[in-house]
């Protein structure tokens, strides 16, 4: 017959035991409830943007064409190709030029917006909206609206200037000038949604700071210099990294514009990877080896600006 004792005694181990194991399902909750929620996110990242990575990289090493099953594999011949590509040579140009023609008007120009519209004047709520609402147009209606605006008969950039006694240009159909156009379309596209992180940067800055230069004597354009352009760092890395990835893609502007013309001198290297693979010649082989170029090319951007931009930023 069991005594008191030994009856408190097999139900504190037997409390000790359930303890334990509910310790243990909770610590297993813990560990393998997050990923549950996250397992959705994973398996849709792998599907769409891992294994198509993989599978690209898989096919610059192949002669694999559009329309065939399987393809041989060719060694490095697709990257060394691309040496005696003299059109792929030319697109890499002009998107380095575009790219360095953007990047003073993408960066500066909502810079300057955003701290004007930062101050309490009239409007500013209409216009924030106002600059912003180009972003939301998508690139053909964007390329439309630009083609009509540069069209040397019947638009109005043209009309305006012929009224003026000049002799206005073939915005589109110059080669000298098509490029340039094409930045000016791309300016007037992006401007807004970089305007509003840098609306929300300046916003983040703290007052006081203003308030203590103030006191010590420092004008709008000292303050500006020494307080804001400073505190901003984080985000102009942010910009730059992200202007220059979409810099390097260009591709809906041209396409819908001038598709490469005239003479080529618009021919970006997305344009060529996609008329590569997918038009006339229907080689995915040297198209995958191109686009693993063009991202070897944006990373090695990308890790340079975070080395010589990156900082560390107080308040």
């Amino acid at each position: 017959m069991a005594t008191p004792a030994r009856s408190q005694k097999a139900g504190s181990e037997l409390t000790g035991v359930v303890g334990n194991r509910r310790a243990q399902l909770m610590r297993w909750r813990g560990v393998v409830v997050p990923y549950l929620y996250l397992f959705p996110f994973i398996a849709l990242f792998i599907v769409f943007r891992v294994y198509p990575l993989i599978y690209g990289l898989y096919l610059s090493f192949t002669n694999l064409r559009l329309g065939q099953d399987v393809g041989s594999l060719v060694g490095v011949a697709n990257y060394t190709g691309l040496i005696q590509d003299a059109r792929f040579q030319h697109s890499l140009v002009n998107t380095g030029e575009f790219t360095l023609e953007a990047s003073i008007p993408v960066l500066g120009l909502p810079l300057i917006l955003a701290v004007a519209l930062n101050r309490d004047i009239a409007f500013r709520t209409f216009l924030r909206s106002a600059f912003f609402f180009p972003f939301t147009l998508s690139v053909v209606t964007l390329g439309l609206i630009w083609g009509w605006l540069l069209d040397p008969l019947v638009g109005p950039f043209n009309f305006y200037l012929r009224a003026l006694g000049t002799s206005p240009p073939s915005w589109l159909g110059n080669p000298s000038t098509a490029l340039s156009a094409i930045v000016m379309t791309t300016v007037w596209w992006v401007t807004g949604y970089y305007l509003v992180i840098y609306l929300a940067a300046l916003q983040d800055i703290p007052r006081h700071l203003y308030e203590a230069a103030a006191i010590d004597g420092a004008g709008s354009l000292q303050s500006f210099w020494s307080i804001t352009l400073p505190l901003m760092r984080p985000i102009f890395l942010f910009v730059i990294v992200v202007h220059i990835i979409g810099a390097f893609q260009i591709f809906g502007q041209v396409f819908v514009l001038t598709n490469g013309g005239p003479a080529d001198s618009t021919r970006t290297v997305v344009q060529h990877i996609y008329e590569t693979g997918f038009t006339h010649q229907f080689q995915l082989g040297p198209a995958a080896a191109m686009s693993w170029v063009l991202f070897i090319l944006i990373l090695v951007f990308s890790i340079l600006q975070f080395k010589f931009l990156r900082g560390h930023t107080e308040y």
